[in-house]
């Protein structure tokens, strides 16, 4: 199947993925494999990762600014300070996704992320060093997990992070523009491997 068959409204090929549903169109072309550098993003974007596990992305995205509400911008500072009163909140908010495993994973990963700040500096400066340098990769859109995913996965897990998994964390890297997964012959490929080169890794 051709990878970049989805049509945009300018005539240009996109990934096919993002011809699913309208919303996914902006992500697409601004968001995604784009290198992202800024704590508060990466961490946002850990965090809906573990949410989606199970169900589909357009789900999360819909509901993406209701999270952002609910977790304060996910601010992991704010964050950490939650406790059990802030998870029956959230767990009555009809605006999220309502798991408690999964809304307490979050709570328990703004404490690792502080712990990450002040141990590396940053979580970029941490995450960044799992950029996959030099090594054979895969067609774009072809597996779910990689060397590097497996890797960051690991150590995110050794150090108590959890909903962390290979699988969620190849989709935030994917995002987050650690690879360049667009489809070859897709249009955004190009300007998402402009913005990786002009990139400083943290």
């Amino acid at each position: 199947m051709n990878q970049a068959a989805f049509q945009g409204p300018d005539g240009k090929p996109r990934c096919t993925w993002c011809g699913a549903a309208s919303e996914f169109l902006d992500y697409h072309d601004r968001e995604w494999g784009f290198p992202v550098s800024d704590d508060r993003r990466l961490f946002e974007k850990l965090c809906l990762e573990s949410f989606q596990a199970g169900l589909s992305w357009r789900t999360i995205l819909a509901k993406r600014d209701n999270f952002r509400a609910a977790f304060h911008g996910f601010d992991f500072d704010r964050v950490a300070q939650f406790g059990e009163a802030d998870v029956e909140r959230l767990l009555a908010d009809a605006g999220i996704v309502r798991h408690r495993g999964k809304i307490e994973a979050v709570l328990n990963n703004a404490k690792r992320a502080q712990e990450m700040v002040a141990g590396e500096g940053s979580l970029a400066r941490f995450i960044w060093r799992f950029e996959p340098r030099g090594e054979p990769r895969a067609e774009p859109q072809t597996v779910s997990v990689s060397p590097a995913s497996i890797a960051l996965s690991k150590e995110l897990k050794k150090r108590g992070w959890k909903f962390v998994g290979p699988t969620t964390v190849y989709a935030f890297m994917q995002a987050m523009g650690l690879i360049n997964d667009h489809a070859q012959g897709c249009a955004i490929r190009p300007e998402a491997e402009a913005a990786r080169a002009a990139f400083t890794s943290p």
